[in-house]
């Protein structure tokens, strides 16, 4: 299993070599922006490409730690960091935090501080621990130990409602290491769940 990464061009214009010359005329001024003749283009773009990494892999069991980094933001950029999860009942449990990329155009939430939202302060594995439905009374209860829960980590531009999606990415997180079996125990009135690690069997 490999992370969704979907990478968004988001375009940077920068103005070089401009004068503003001011046309009188009757009424209104008007303003014209010439292109200076010391420059051939009077606007160069620029693109920066916006990734989501998950280490040490995106695949791994429910309980371990996994860390999160998004690079090719702008330097000081504010941005909503959204985790999604649907459980086996299709039930939508989320979480979002505001975060304020720091001034290398990396956002890593190991060191960074989300300054609000489901969760405040460096926290990060809050993403996951903060997750909660969108419809009340709800729980959060995997049923099915042989399938993994998919916790899809969506970054927006800005904070508050979500705005223009940047990256995202998908981390698997799975309840049973590969290779342990899981044999059904039905003995008399006896009801169990048997797990034995690789080679027991």
């Amino acid at each position: 299993t490999t992370c969704v990464i979907v990478e968004m061009m988001a375009p940077i214009f920068m103005l070089s070599s401009f004068r503003v010359l001011r046309k009188g005329a009757v009424g209104l001024p008007r303003w014209k922006l010439i292109p200076s003749s010391r420059s051939p283009h009077s606007i160069s773009m620029t693109t920066a490409v916006a990734s989501l990494d998950i280490s040490p892999s995106p695949r791994c069991l429910f309980d371990s730690p996994v860390r999160v980094r998004v690079s090719g933001l702008a330097p000081l950029q504010e941005v909503t960091l959204r985790a999604s999860l649907t459980d086996e009942a299709g039930e939508l449990f989320q979480s979002s935090a505001w975060y304020r990329v720091e001034s290398n155009g990396e956002l890593d939430l190991s060191r960074s501080p989300a300054l609000g939202g489901s969760y405040s302060g460096v926290e990060p594995m809050g993403w996951l621990w903060a997750l909660a439905p969108n419809k009340p009374f709800r729980r959060l209860v995997k049923r099915d130990v042989l399938s993994p829960f998919y916790v899809q980590l969506e970054v927006f531009e800005g904070h508050g409602p979500p705005g223009k999606l940047l990256c995202k990415g998908t981390n698997e997180r799975s309840f049973l290491p590969e290779g342990v079996s899981r044999i059904p125990v039905r003995e008399g009135r006896v009801r169990a769940t048997l797990f034995l690690p690789p080679g027991e069997l």
